[in-house]
């Protein structure tokens, strides 16, 4: 993946904006391994403060139950599972009042040595819609370095993201 690539997705991410601010959708998101990347893409373009309601960035298992994720979701089915993902889309959409919420989190490097569970390249994600909750699971090849990694996630994310808002 190169930079043609970055602004492919950087031109996705446009559209989808352009979509949310038409039919005033308000989005927040709660990000572990794409560390604010989508928040940062959904603010790439004039009026997206009408629609990007907030953001938090949650790298670490402290910060995610910090900002609502349950310890014990994180406990029974591990910080890097479609559960936990569920949890973060649900608990960014609370404090902004927002319409979408979405939730990622995974292993964009190497293996993460605080949790068992942590696998390269596997990417958990939800997506929910006014509590209509939707998890996806996403393996992530390697792009040629961690920040195209993330390029590649917040992709796919977008792609199901104008999926969703086409289906409604």
């Amino acid at each position: 993946m190169g930079w043609e690539q970055f602004e492919e997705v950087k031109n996705k991410y446009a559209k989808l904006t352009s979509i949310l601010i038409e039919k005033e959708i308000p989005i927040s998101t709660m990000e572990s391994c794409t560390s604010g990347l989508i928040a940062s893409l959904l603010t790439d373009i004039d009026g997206a403060s009408k629609v990007m309601k907030g953001s938090f960035v949650t790298y670490s298992n402290e910060a995610k139950t910090a900002c609502g994720v349950p310890a014990e979701v994180i406990d029974k089915y591990g910080v890097y599972s479609k559960e936990t993902a569920a949890e973060m889309a649900k608990n960014c959409r609370k404090p902004y009042s927002a319409d979408i919420g979405v939730g990622v989190t995974g292993s964009l490097g190497t293996a993460d040595s605080k949790n068992k569970d942590s696998v390269p390249g596997e990417v958990y994600f939800a997506i929910d819609y006014d509590g209509e909750i939707q998890t996806y699971y996403l393996e992530v090849q390697n792009q040629g370095s961690k920040f195209m990694n993330k390029v590649y996630t917040a992709g796919e994310i977008c792609d199901k993201l104008l999926e969703i808002l086409e289906e409604r």
